[in-house]
C-alpha cells in the first residue's frame, strides 16, 4: 500500500521556504515540516504541468529563437534617424523611447567573431533571454534593447561606447515600481584592484566587442552606472554569464550556499566608505561562476568546449519550479550544472544542438549577489 501511495503521490514546493514537499493525490493543501506554512496544491494533469510543462516552453522558446528571428527583431532604422542626436539624456534616438512600462531590459551577447575568442552561443542566449522575458514575464518588445554583433543600427552594436551608453538608457528616469534586468553574454576577465576596494585584488569585468582596443568595463563602472542611481521602489536584476563573474557589479554581499542547502550572506565591502549599494532601491545579480572561476565557453579563455551553460541553468530553473524563492531557483541551477544539464526533453535538431554545443563543468558554480540580505528562502523571484 505504502508503494502504492508513494506512486499517487504529487511533489510540490513550499510557497514560503521553497522546501520539496510531497502530497497526495487527492491533497488541497500540504503543511510544510520546516516552518509550517500550509501551500495550497493545485489540481491539473500531470502532463501539463511541472518540468514537461517547462521544456515544451524552453523547446518554443529555442524554436521562437532559431527558427523565426525575422519575428521578434525590429525592422532596422534608417541611417539618419540612427545617427541623430539622442533624447534628454543625451542617449541615441534609435533606443527604446517608450517609458510608460514599469519594465526595461537590456540583453547583449557578443560573439567575438573572427578572433581567438570567439563564442558560438552568445547571440542565441540574447534571443532565447528575450522571448523569455516577453512571454513569461511580459516585458514589452518596445521595452527591450538588444546588443549583439548582428544588429544593423550602428549604436546597437556591442562596443565599449554602445554598452556604456545602453547601461545609462536601462536606468535613466526610472521610479518606483519600474523592474529592469541586464543580461550580458560573453567574456570577462580580472584585472588587478587599484583602488584598494575588493576582497581578493581583483576588479571583475566584461569585455565589450573592441575591448582589444579600447579596454574592458570594469565593476567599478558597471556599479556606479546601473546599482548606485536605484531609487526607492526600483529593482534591478542581472543575469551575467561569462567568466569570473561572481562579483561583477560589486553588490555589497555575495551568498554562500552549501549543497545541504545552508546559506549565509557575506560582506564584499573592504573599505566601508565605498558606496557600493543603491540609492533607495534593491539590485540582485545571477552570474555564472565565481570569481575565481571560468564559465563554461570557448577553448580560448576557459579550456572547455562549451557554451550557454548559465543561460541554459537559469531559464530551466525560472521554467522549472513554481513559484520560486531565490534560494531554490539558485540550487536548481546549480544542480543543473552538476547533472551536465540534466534531462532536457527537447528531440530534434534543437537538441541536438544542446548536445553539440553545451557541455557542462563542475567547475563552474552559478552565484547570487545583492545591494541587501534577505532570506533567500523566503523571498519569492519577481521580474
Amino acid at each position: 500500500m505504502a508503494s502504492a501511495r508513494a506512486r499517487h503521490a504529487r511533489t510540490t514546493w513550499c510557497r514560503h521556504c521553497g522546501a520539496s514537499l510531497s502530497a497526495a493525490a487527492s491533497a488541497r493543501s500540504v503543511r510544510c515540516a520546516l516552518c509550517h506554512a500550509e501551500t495550497r496544491v493545485e489540481r491539473r494533469p500531470q502532463h501539463q504541468g511541472g518540468l514537461h510543462q517547462a521544456m515544451g516552453f524552453i523547446k518554443g522558446l529555442f524554436n521562437n529563437a532559431f527558427g523565426s528571428a525575422s519575428a521578434t527583431s525590429q525592422p532596422p532604422p534608417s541611417s539618419s534617424e540612427s545617427m541623430r542626436a539622442g533624447d534628454a539624456y543625451g542617449l541615441p534616438a534609435s533606443y527604446p523611447r517608450d517609458r510608460s512600462s514599469k519594465k526595461r531590459a537590456l540583453l547583449v551577447g557578443i560573439s567575438y567573431a573572427f578572433t581567438k575568442y570567439e563564442l558560438k552561443g552568445s547571440v542565441n542566449d540574447v534571443n532565447c533571454m528575450r522571448y523569455l522575458l516577453r512571454d513569461k514575464f511580459n516585458f514589452p518588445t518596445d521595452c527591450i534593447l538588444t546588443l549583439t554583433p548582428d544588429e544593423k543600427d550602428p549604436y546597437r552594436v556591442p562596443t565599449k561606447d554602445n554598452l556604456r551608453l545602453a547601461m545609462r538608457w536601462l536606468v535613466e528616469g526610472c521610479t518606483s515600481g519600474d523592474s529592469l534586468v541586464f543580461h550580458f553574454s560573453g567574456h570577462g576577465v580580472q584585472k588587478l584592484d587599484n583602488n584598494g576596494d575588493e576582497m581578493d585584488g581583483y576588479d571583475e569585468a566584461l569585455c565589450p566587442q573592441d575591448f582589444e582596443d579600447r579596454g574592458v568595463i570594469l565593476d567599478d563602472e558597471i556599479n556606479e552606472t546601473i546599482v548606485r542611481p536605484l531609487g526607492p521602489g526600483v529593482k534591478l536584476h542581472a543575469i551575467i554569464d561569462t567568466c569570473h563573474s561572481g562579483t561583477i557589479l560589486d553588490l555589497p554581499y555575495l551568498c554562500r550556499i552549501s549543497r545541504t542547502g545552508y546559506w549565509q550572506w557575506e560582506s564584499q565591502a573592504r573599505q566601508q566608505e565605498t558606496p557600493k549599494g543603491t540609492n533607495g532601491g534593491i539590485a540582485i545579480s545571477f552570474s555564472g561562476c565565481g570569481d575565481s572561476q571560468n564559465s563554461a565557453d570557448t577553448t580560448s579563455f576557459s579550456g572547455s568546449a562549451s557554451t550557454g551553460a548559465m543561460t541554459y541553468s537559469f531559464i530551466k530553473a525560472v521554467l522549472s519550479e513554481p513559484g520560486p524563492t531565490y534560494g531554490r531557483l539558485l540550487s536548481a541551477m546549480r544542480a543543473t550544472i552538476r547533472d551536465n544539464g540534466g534531462e532536457c526533453g527537447i528531440p530534434g535538431p534543437i537538441g541536438s544542438f544542446f548536445r553539440r554545443v553545451i557541455t557542462f563543468s563542475c567547475a563552474q558554480e552559478p552565484q547570487l549577489c545583492a545591494s541587501e540580505t534577505f532570506d533567500i528562502y523566503r523571498k519569492p523571484f519577481l521580474l
